[in-house]
This record gives C-alpha cells, structure tokens and sequence, in this order.
C-alpha cells in the first residue's frame, strides 16, 4: 500500500489524533496531485495514435471516464477498464496513483465478461450529417437508420435519446456526450468499408435483410399488388415487371430494374466483406 492510501485508510486515520494542525494536513493530502498511466489497446490506438500509454497528472479525484476522455477516446468506444487489474465501471472515482487499461469492444474475449460496459447486438442507429452513404448502406441491408443531413447536434441527441438509438459518427467530441449510451466512430472514411465496421460492431450478420426499407425516408416496405400502383409506372415499366414494393412512409415505389441486380452484388459484396 503507498502512501498515500495509508493516510486515506481507516487505521491510518484512526492512530492520529484528532486536531486542527491534522485535520489541516489531511486536508492538503486531499488535494496533493497524483499520476495515473493509461494503457489503450486493439483499435483504441485509432483515437490515441502511437503513443498508446500515457500519463495523465490529477489533481482531485476524477472519473476514469473523464481521464480516458480527455485522451481523445469516446466511452462508447470503450468496453472492459481494469484500474490496477481490477475491473471497474465509467463512474469509478481516481484518488491516488494507478495503472489502468483500456480495452476496446472484443465480444470473443472470455475474461472479465461479466464487467463488459458495451452492447454488443443493436439494430437502431441514427447517423450525422457526415454518413448519408452509410445510413443509406444499412437502410438497403435492412436496418433502421434516421438521417437527416441538415439536423444540428441537439437535435440528433434528442432523437438518439428518445427513440433508444446508436449515434453512428465521426465526431468523437459528439459521441463524448453525457447522454450518448450507445455509439460508433467509424473509423474508415469509405461508406462501404464503414458499413462492414457497424456490421462487425453490433453483430449484425444474422439481421440482414435486404430490400425492406425505404432507402429515402427510412420507413418500412410492403409488398403491393401491380394494379395498385399501375397509375404510377411508367410505359416500360408497366410492361416489363410484375412485382412492387411500396413504402408506408413516402411511397416510394421499388422494383428490380436494370439496377436491381447492380444492388444485389453489392449487398453479396458487403455480406461477404462484413464476415472477414
């Protein structure tokens, strides 16, 4: 035990008398600084660079979700924090000298499962203005993503918080936020090699199902009868195809057109891609 934990323990206080002068002096060790090292491991070196240690000097006790924040690493980012090998939560108070780690999102990792911190499966996201191409990625493979490029970041926390939502973005100060539970940075710059990320991330593989959602405004497809939209179609369309999709929130009409089977490599493409 180093010195300052015995001051702060219950014997150490318990030997000294009780008076101004050491209440004085207690009240000054209260507040002394102290150092903490910060270990980043896997892909948390995408926020931190090189220089995956760092030592950070406090002085006043400090979450460890503050100090591994003010490395630059968002906590929806993290998943497993040991503080001198002893796993603890984000609210966890720093008071003296200690080691910590820092561990990413590892769903195969069979130590300390019990103390994971992050969600692993989640099927609503809302996206920033910055990843149209992404939120339009996971609306073709199924899933339910608000976008909307104009909104400001109030109003994507709002959304995100009322509709129980994983803030997708690359705005690692945004996704900081108190009120952010759930959370990603992708962390490639290509739309598809970030669908594959979010993919990996939330365990997605097994709720894929494309062609469900309206690419557009986000809401489900139905299925439609012909006659129900032939006023809609044009000439060549009317004569070449028989199935239709509508969707229930703009109605947007969908069909296999000469594109559909451009749509279908990629998703094969991104299927393929997400599993390696």
């Amino acid at each position: 035990m180093n010195r300052l934990a015995q001051e702060n323990s219950w014997a150490g206080r318990a030997r000294r008398p009780s008076s101004t002068r050491t209440r004085t002096r207690e009240s000054q060790s209260d507040v002394n600084s102290f150092t903490v090292w910060l270990n980043f491991h896997g892909d948390l070196s995408f926020f931190v660079g090189s220089k995956r240690s760092i030592e950070r000097n406090l002085g006043e006790k400090t979450s460890v979700k503050d100090v591994i924040e003010s490395c630059g690493v968002p906590h929806p980012e993290v998943d497993l924090i040991l503080v001198n090998g002893r796993p603890v939560r984000f609210e966890h108070s720093l008071e003296c000298s200690a080691e910590i780690d820092v561990f990413p999102v590892q769903k195969q990792s069979p130590q300390f499962k019990e103390n994971r911190l992050q969600i692993y499966s989640f099927n609503r996201f809302i996206a920033d203005g910055h990843l149209g191409k992404l939120a339009r990625n996971l609306r073709l493979l199924g899933f339910d993503v608000a976008y909307d490029r104009q909104a400001q970041d109030r109003q994507l926390l709002q959304v995100m918080a009322s509709e129980n939502r994983a803030l997708l973005t690359r705005d690692r100060r945004l996704l900081m936020h108190s009120v952010v539970r759930h959370g990603y940075c992708p962390r490639s710059q290509d739309a598809d090699e970030q669908t594959m990320e979010v993919i990996r991330r939330f365990d997605l593989f097994d709720s894929i199902a494309p062609f469900t959602r309206c690419l557009r405004c986000n809401a489900p497809l139905e299925k439609v009868a012909k006659a129900d939209v032939m006023e809609k179609l044009e000439p060549l369309t009317r004569i070449y195809y028989d199935e239709f999709r509508r969707c229930t929130g703009c109605g947007q009409i969908y069909w296999a057109g000469s594109h559909f089977s451009k749509l279908q490599k990629r998703l094969e493409q991104l299927r393929a891609n997400s599993r390696g």
